[in-house]
């Protein structure tokens, strides 16, 4: 029985600002940005009508979105951003032409603000999330609007929008698999480093990334539904053998998984393993299972959604009231910060004042040169661009030192303005979205944090006893104990990722971490004599000569 006690947890500093290794594909994002936002903006300046680059900048940074998925995935989840920017920016631009009222327009930013983070965190669309879409929906609330011009401005966010989705399509030309060969090989790599350790000494660190990354390898296969191929169909036979070799470590063949890894390097073959059929029927089983409907989803972030909308209403008023000419830039600040706890909140927080400062000071370097010359300022926020996305993977922080300069330039697309204005009230946005922010992330507690790790914990036990149910049968039939095994997989996970959100919550009884640890101890040892029931197949994965064409 878990105490009901509240806890506070520490809040890291140092740890915020610490930087991490590049993204395998930063270069990615990085390049596609340039290519979405290059056309549109030069042929605006070839007319003479920078001041139209907000709309098409809106459309063109959707090329940020989906660089993780699958080609078939990312087609619709493009499709989707491209959509849902152009959706807010329409609402936002019909908010602008129908009142000047500075409050009401902050209050119509702050709820456009919370919609835009539940949908986002529930249909798990990927970096850079909500906070592209709540800059560019703010930012146009406060441009000065007309009834009568707002098809043409949301005509050019489309038109760039769909740029943006060819400029992110394009890569599946060369390689089709591209997404899910990176995945695959990510997750072989993990678990040859969590299988050197034979499960002892720094093993737990290890099988906490290993898991994520095959996690995260499944969630690639499995984002394109019910469409699979002969090469798809081997790479998820190697993502089976990196799950068994992390169910059972000292079966494994490090050095066999590192071997693969390196195969799906490139456009070369997916090599493929030696097993049956029989190890990807509970796949197809996960496959054919219905998505759980959106509204279920969104049910668990009202709380992350009120604090949104709370923290971004107030750190806008809180501007309006110290006579700050553009609140956007707080309401902004204080939607970037939500995270999935207070803790991950405080630490992006830190992230976001460091490199918006920072970012101040580089703007005020870059402004001059801006001002030569329109093309200069064209030029200055295409190597920004490329700048942000490709440091951001670092450190959140890192990429802010590009980002803010940018938007900073960007507001000089339409008329030329008085840096040091700009600087001062970029600072003190900043601050105040930053402060006000954090102080509703407090307020507006998530208390059901707990209540979904109990829910977790039945989840794994009764996963768990199907599982050991199916192994004291003599005979189980393949297809029954595969599924078991794949959702006894997927119940640790939840329950891992579960737990770490939930520790980093305040005001909340004790987590029952005692009976979390003994959960995944005893998940992870029926995980391990499933794999050993289902054969020597299952763990030992020797190589065939038949290979799968790209």
């Amino acid at each position: 029985m878990s105490s009901a006690t509240p806890t506070t947890r520490r809040l890291p500093l140092a740890g915020a600002l610490r930087l991490g290794r590049p993204s395998d594909i930063w270069f990615k994002p990085a390049l596609s940005v340039v290519a979405a936002v290059a056309p549109p903006n030069l042929t605006l300046l070839a007319l003479g009508r920078l001041d139209l680059a907000m709309y098409t900048m809106a459309g063109s940074l959707c090329a940020l979105y989906g660089h993780n998925r699958p080609y078939p995935a990312r087609a619709r989840t493009l499709a989707r951003v491209v959509l849902g920017m152009t959706g807010g920016l329409a609402v936002a631009l019909l908010a602008a032409s129908l009142t000047t009222n500075a409050v009401a327009l902050v209050t119509v930013g702050a709820l456009m603000a919370a919609v835009q983070k539940a949908l986002c965190d529930a249909t798990r669309v990927g970096p850079p999330a909500n906070v592209v879409l709540t800059f560019i929906s703010s930012a146009s609330l406060f441009a000065p609007q007309t009834l009568g011009q707002i098809p043409g401005h949301v005509g050019l966010t489309l038109l760039a929008g769909a740029w943006a989705w060819l400029v992110g399509m394009a890569p599946g030309l060369l390689r089709p698999y591209g997404p899910e060969r990176r995945a695959t090989a990510q997750a072989l790599n993990a678990t040859a480093a969590y299988a050197d350790t034979r499960g002892a000494g720094e093993g737990h660190a290890r099988a906490r990334t290993a898991a994520a990354a095959v996690q995260a390898a499944w969630q690639s296969l499995l984002a394109t539904g019910a469409r699979t191929d002969r090469t798809r169909r081997a790479l998820e036979h190697l993502v089976v053998r990196a799950e068994v070799a992390l169910a059972a470590p000292a079966d494994a063949d490090p050095e066999r998984l590192r071997g693969w890894a390196r195969e799906l390097r490139g456009t070369g073959r997916v090599p493929r393993v030696a097993g049956a059929d029989d190890e990807l029927l509970g796949v197809d089983a996960e496959r054919a299972v219905p998505h759980r409907p959106l509204w279920h989803r969104l049910g668990p972030l009202a709380p992350l959604a009120a604090r949104t909308a709370l923290g971004c209403a107030l750190a806008g008023y809180a501007s309006l009231a110290l006579g700050v000419g553009r609140p956007y830039w707080a309401l902004v600040t204080a939607a970037s910060l939500y995270q999935a706890n207070i803790t991950l909140t405080w630490s992006r927080g830190v992230q976001r004042v460091v490199g918006n400062l920072l970012g101040v000071l580089v703007f005020a370097a870059v402004v001059p040169l801006a001002h030569l010359h329109p093309a200069v300022l064209v030029l200055s926020c295409l190597v920004l661009n490329f700048g942000a996305e490709a440091l951001i993977g670092r450190n959140y922080w890192l990429g802010s030192v590009c980002v803010t300069p940018m938007a900073l330039l960007i507001t000089e697309f339409a008329r030329t303005q008085d840096s040091g204005q700009l600087i001062t009230e970029r600072v003190l946005d900043t601050l105040i979205g930053a402060l006000v922010g954090f102080a509703a992330a407090i307020v507006v507690t998530d208390r059901r944090a707990g209540d979904r790790i109990e829910h977790a914990l039945a989840a794994v036990e009764r996963a768990r006893e199907e599982a050991a149910r199916l192994l004291a049968e003599p005979h189980p039939a393949p297809r029954a104990l595969e599924t078991a095994r794949r959702i006894l997989s997927a119940a640790l996970a939840e329950l891992r990722a579960t737990a770490d959100a939930a520790s980093g919550e305040w005001w909340q009884r004790a987590l029952p971490q005692e009976r979390v640890v003994l959960a995944e101890q005893t998940g992870h040892r029926t995980l391990a004599a499933t794999v050993r029931r289902q054969g020597p197949h299952s763990w030992d994965g020797t190589r065939t000569t038949e290979d799968v064409r790209p």
